[in-house]
């Protein structure tokens, strides 16, 4: 078990180093912290709703991450796959899921401290009202879980080709099939047909999950949700990357 952890946690540095030894990690945090404040601020009527809370900040998350996400993920495994080292990492003394579970964590903390980055919205809205910083925890929480889904499904898209632009393609569709799930649009007029098609089809979507963070409440079933999206993903992920072993 130690030396699990070991060769995971090795694999997670390893990881980690590698966005910050580019200008990429920079830039995504950049590009993401400006989105972040600009759709706060002027898109999402933070002062036009003439109250202490982040809504227009979380609302926009599943839409951010859409894009954002599967630019960090695309390259964990079409990279590897790409130069020729996937072969290598697979023959040393790591097991193929360590590796998936060492590039994931090391992925999903880049996502956290860019999440965490955007504290200064939290003091601002502290500073103009009295929030109910409960509600905003856990909204950072759900973004958090949600952003781990995310990853996962590049995760799994970036196993399947050593095509880094192919990869972000497959997962931005996949992504924005689990948003569009629970758009309001397409509800509605899924509701014309069936109100049973209507809730089977929301129960699959990142929206109607991460609602329930936005307003506060823990349910474990969007917790759960989130859980089986990313430990699915990387399991679908494990068994491709044995299949390219195998051949």
């Amino acid at each position: 078990m130690s030396s699990a952890f070991a060769n995971v946690k090795t694999i997670a540095k390893r990881e980690l180093a590698g966005y910050f030894s580019s200008p990429v990690a920079y830039v995504f945090i950049v590009i993401f912290l400006l989105l972040s404040g600009f759709f706060t601020f002027m898109v999402g009527g933070f002062f036009e709703r003439g109250e202490a809370s982040l809504v227009s900040f979380f609302m926009w998350h599943p839409w951010f991450y859409l894009f954002l996400v599967p630019a960090v993920g695309m390259r964990l495994w079409a990279e590897e796959r790409r130069v020729g080292t996937l072969e290598l990492l697979l023959t040393m003394p790591v097991t193929a899921w360590q590796a998936i579970v060492g590039k994931f964590v090391a992925s999903w903390l880049f996502l956290g401290l860019a999440l965490g980055l955007t504290f200064p919205l939290v003091i601002t809205v502290n500073y103009l009202g009295s929030p109910d910083n409960g509600v905003i925890l856990a909204g950072y929480l759900g973004s958090l879980l949600m952003a781990g889904s995310y990853l996962a499904i590049s995760c799994l898209t970036s196993a399947l080709t050593r095509n880094q632009v192919v990869s972000f393609i497959i997962a931005v569709v996949l992504c924005l099939f689990l948003i569009l799930a629970g758009f309001p649009p397409v509800t509605n007029l899924l509701a014309r047909w069936s109100v049973t098609l209507v809730e089977l089809v929301a129960s699959f979507s990142f929206i109607t999950h991460f609602e329930g963070f936005q307003k506060g409440v823990l349910d474990s079933r969007d917790v759960i949700f989130f859980l089986s999206v990313i430990g699915f993903s990387l399991f679908t992920t494990g068994v491709i990357l044995r299949g390219h072993r195998a051949g």
